[in-house]
């Protein structure tokens, strides 16, 4: 190990310790350990000796990340990885100031990565994958990816990255063929939905359209491991002619295939040694993550909190809800600088919303009140909007609902008492 390396990583943990004491900036100690050391992440990840799996996608990665080092780690190996939401690179350098020795040595078997997407090409190039997990190609942040082609030209590159195997959902346009555009030779698995599953959710998997002539068909190819049934908070996967039944951390087909595309890469990653039965046991232990899904007590309140990263995530998490959650909170800022795709969301599973705040908030009333759905009270004061809310009286079916931007998610849990770092290690 190098001088530069060894005094990123004690500046690094240095800075990392008063962040965890003032509550927030996660990635504050890897951008300073990537200054004094840019090759910090090669010198320390690349000595794993199972090497990386890197996990990319529109949606889902923090989930099926969760869930894939779960699924590894009931299987007996030791897992380092970034726990959730740090997936650019100096969030991952924080991930492994966590966890690294002071000699630069990770205590794990293997690595697996959440990758942005963005910056996917950029980490894969730098850490050479031995196996990548591509979720989805769904319409994600217009403002900084302009057009779901230009990530499908950032994920084919991560794909070519891999240097054992890749893993696809096949039930998605842009994915279901992806492989047949790389170059080089690689094992490649696929997983995916049932037909009467994909049919009878009312946005499907919410693909990104694909305009191109002569392509494969979404659901044409063979998948390892199907999504056969899907319940409240589990669903059924199809392993090997064998039926397995997971836990799932929050409801709705989307998060079914996250379980069925870990569970498809455990397999590819495990080979001979990988057992079906253990799946179950990992996610049955599994804790939601951070923001996604996640029900928080707060007092005697219990509070759902429903992410929308994009019109995708928030689609899918709004489809589903088994009824019109009985009081709602909503809260969205600069984090979504151009909502106006929400004039293209299907909002019937929503009858009103108590209240909305954040600096989008009149937008979103707005959109609200042109689909005929009762707004209750709109305070761009933030803190001021919380305590109305859980002013009200405490909902009959147990639990209120909070539907958040990202930064809003971040910044909500931290007023509510939740003041641990996403991503920021043990």
């Amino acid at each position: 190990m190098g001088f530069r390396t060894a005094t990123a990583i004690l500046v690094g943990r240095a800075v990392r310790v008063a962040a965890r004491l003032r509550g927030g900036g996660s990635a504050i100690p890897g951008t300073i350990a990537l200054k004094i050391a840019p090759t910090f992440l090669e010198d320390t990840i690349s000595r794993i000796p199972l090497g990386v799996v890197a996990v990319s996608g529109s949606n889902g990665k923090s989930t099926t990340t969760n869930m894939l080092a779960a699924i590894l780690r009931e299987h007996g190996l030791k897992v380092f990885t970034n726990p959730s939401g740090g997936n650019l690179p100096q969030g991952i350098a924080s991930a492994v100031l966590a966890s690294v020795s002071v000699t630069g040595v990770l205590d794990a078997d293997i690595a697996i990565l959440e990758v942005d997407e963005g910056y996917g090409p950029k980490i894969t190039k730098m850490l050479k994958p031995t196996t990548v997990l591509l979720l989805n190609i769904q319409i994600d942040q217009l403002n900084r990816y302009h057009e779901p082609d230009r990530v499908v030209r950032m994920l084919e590159q991560v794909a070519g990255s891999s240097t054992r195997a890749l893993i696809l959902n096949r039930d998605d346009n842009h994915l279901v063929d992806l492989d047949k555009r790389l170059p080089g030779t690689r094992e490649v698995t696929f997983f995916g939905a049932s037909p009467e599953l994909i049919s009878g959710a009312a946005h499907g998997v919410a693909s990104a359209d694909r305009f191109d002539e002569g392509h494969i068909d979404a659901g044409a190819r063979e998948a390892e491991v199907t999504v056969t049934d899907v319940g409240d908070l589990q669903a059924v996967l199809a392993i090997d002619g064998r039926d397995v039944a997971v836990r799932l951390p929050a409801r709705g087909l989307h998060y079914a295939l996250d379980a069925a595309g870990a569970t498809a890469t455990a397999k590819a990653i495990l080979g001979d040694t990988f057992r079906p039965g253990l799946v179950t046991a990992a996610l049955g232990g599994l804790s939601t993550v951070y923001g996604r899904g996640e029900l928080l007590q707060v007092g005697d309140e219990s509070i759902e909190i429903i992410m929308m990263k994009n019109p995708a995530s928030l689609q899918l998490n709004l489809d589903s809800l088994q009824s019109a959650p009985e009081q709602v909170f909503m809260a969205v800022d600069e984090g979504t600088p151009d909502p106006s795709w929400i004039y293209d969301i299907d909002l019937s599973n929503l009858d009103h919303i108590d209240v909305i705040t954040g600096s989008k908030a009149w937008q979103f009333a707005t959109r609200f009140g042109y689909a005929d759905i009762p707004v209750g009270t709109v305070d761009l004061d933030v803190r001021e909007a919380l305590k109305l809310f859980l002013a009200l009286p405490r909902p009959t079916m147990g639990r209120k609902t909070m539907i958040l931007n990202y930064e809003q998610m971040m910044s909500i849990r931290k007023i509510l008492g939740f003041k641990e770092l996403e991503g920021g290690g043990q």
